[in-house]
């Protein structure tokens, strides 16, 4: 009985080694990593960022993004409180953390040894008629007003935190990266006095799914803004086309007109030896 309570100890033992061991195995296999690619950019105001899974891209950011943060200093009178406002971009050095899921996703953007840190998070859903998309829940924006390059004489200085609430945005069709040159903007509330910041992309490609190639955008969805714009830059074309083709149909059929009501000449005679007659 001993050696036998012995075996089923070891057995025990045994059986938890190996859950742990296939555990910590798969947490390496699903090793998960940041790549900047901002060098590959022509716009110096462009960043491009990736996340990888196994050695595979699984999220990818391509965008440039301006921030206009409030923030308080302190009056001449050294009693009032006075709102200024910092305005700055997303540097392409910025360090990048990611997560990729099959039905969410996030990215995390950090410069300024931690000063700030933007982090978007992706999910899929369903919509009407069983279509899956993708969409941008929720945007964080993390800053510390004590940094001193874009918080100048900052009242109180210290870290904040600027969340989206109930974000839908960028609604994608599954399996398709989310294009647009347009600018999207974006109203976070910040945890200092519910101030309100503002963070705009523009110049935009972003798959956070799907993704079928390394380093390689699906087939693009372009966003309503960019369409409508589109459609503006070449409806006065297709205008002026139609009335152009209007003017020459009603040309033609004048001409034709003209022709079938002109009244008959009467005809002269081809032989010379009548003329005389005449």
């Amino acid at each position: 009985m001993g050696r036998l309570g012995f075996s089923t100890t070891e057995s025990a033992r045994l059986l938890l080694l190996g859950v742990f061991g296939v555990l910590a195995l798969s947490v390496v296999l699903a090793e998960q990593e940041g790549e900047n690619l901002s060098g590959l950019s022509t716009n110096p105001d462009k960043a491009i960022f990736a996340v990888r899974e196994n050695g595979t891209t699984c999220l990818m950011v391509e965008f440039a993004v301006r921030f206009l943060v409030p923030f308080d200093v302190l009056a001449l009178n050294g009693i009032d409180l006075i709102t200024e406002q910092a305005a700055f971009t997303l540097p392409r050095g910025a360090e990048i953390e990611g997560k990729c899921g099959s039905t969410e996703s996030e990215i995390h953007i950090t410069w300024k040894n931690n000063a700030y840190t933007l982090r978007i998070y992706f999910s899929k859903e369903f919509r009407d008629k069983g279509i899956e998309v993708w969409k941008i829940s929720k945007v964080q924006f993390v800053y510390d007003t004590s940094e001193t390059s874009h918080f100048i004489n900052a009242y109180n200085p210290g870290k904040h935190t600027a969340n989206t609430h109930r974000l839908s945005a960028l609604v994608t069709p599954a399996g398709r990266s989310y294009v647009c040159l347009a600018q999207q903007t974006l109203t976070l509330i910040s945890t200092d006095h519910q101030k309100g910041v503002t963070v705009s992309m523009y110049d935009t490609q972003i798959q956070p799914f799907d993704i079928t190639s390394d380093f390689m955008f699906s087939e693009p969805y372009k966003c309503i803004t960019d369409q409508r714009e589109r459609l503006e830059e070449t409806l006065p074309l297709i205008l002026g086309f139609i009335l152009a083709l209007i003017i020459i149909i009603t040309l033609t059929v004048y001409h034709f007109h003209l022709k079938l009501t002109a009244p008959q000449l009467p005809q002269l005679p081809r032989d010379r030896s009548m003329y005389k007659n005449m």
